[in-house]
């Protein structure tokens, strides 16, 4: 049997891709959810071979829950929202079925799950094509000793390389995310968040004194009495952003 789990807070929806199922009797529905925080305990009790997936839900979205998931299964996203869906889904997801889901559209997508169940890290790829997303700009959600947190990128002071994660420095103490420097300066709002040094991004709005440290290096304070280093580089970007 291939297991699946339907994770999709309109139950319609999931009525709809049962129904749709009962002519796929190799398929075992294992799980069902209402959210993506039903999600991740389902996954991770189930592991499931792949899951039918909303977008855009309560609590934490899609592409959030997936985040949070430790070797993520395949994934057919069922959405209502198509403004990012063909860029980051055609090639990285199993598929992507568009609201109201037709059943010619649905046995299309299951023709093409086999394929795509041996290829698991797609998913990956998937999550680093969403972060351009919209969706995806506004705030960050991390599991901080198996506590989902949400954070709003306003209530970020600055974050800093760590090893293979990134800390964050937030009015609500210190968070780490398994990301990249890089992935943050390509999905934070490049108008309010500024690489001053390759281990550290500041929030613009944080910032309250420049200062020369030696020739040729400064730093820089921010609101949390925290003083980072500025490189050559990352001081050209500051003056730039502050219209200095």
């Amino acid at each position: 049997m291939i297991t699946t789990i339907l994770i999709d807070d309109e139950p319609l929806a999931r009525d709809i891709v049962k129904h749709y199922l009962s002519d796929f009797p190799e398929i075992e529905i294992v799980a069902e959810c209402n959210d993506g925080f039903e999600g991740l305990k389902a996954i991770a009790a189930f592991r499931p071979d792949f899951i039918f997936l909303d977008i855009q839900m309560p609590k934490i979205n899609g592409f959030e829950m997936l985040e949070l998931v430790e070797n993520p299964p395949a994934v057919i996203f069922t959405t209502a929202f198509d403004e990012f869906a063909i860029k980051a889904f055609e090639v990285n997801a199993v598929d992507y079925l568009l609201k109201p889901i037709e059943q010619e559209r649905f046995v299309q997508a299951m023709q093409r799950l086999p394929a795509k169940l041996k290829q698991p890290e797609l998913t990956q790829d998937l999550l680093e094509t969403a972060s351009l997303s919209p969706l995806q700009h506004h705030r960050v959600v991390v599991k901080n000793n198996g506590v989902i947190k949400i954070i709003a990128v306003t209530d970020i002071n600055y974050l800093e390389a760590d090893d293979d994660h990134v800390k964050l420095s937030t009015t609500e103490g210190i968070f780490y995310k398994n990301k990249t420097m890089s992935f943050f300066e390509k999905t934070l709002d490049s108008e309010q968040f500024i690489r001053i040094h390759r281990s550290y991004l500041i929030n613009l709005a944080q910032v309250t004194k420049i200062e020369l440290k030696e020739k040729d290096s400064y730093i820089v304070l921010l609101k949390s009495d925290i003083w980072l280093p500025v490189s050559k580089t990352g001081y050209v970007k500051l003056k730039a952003a502050l219209g200095l």
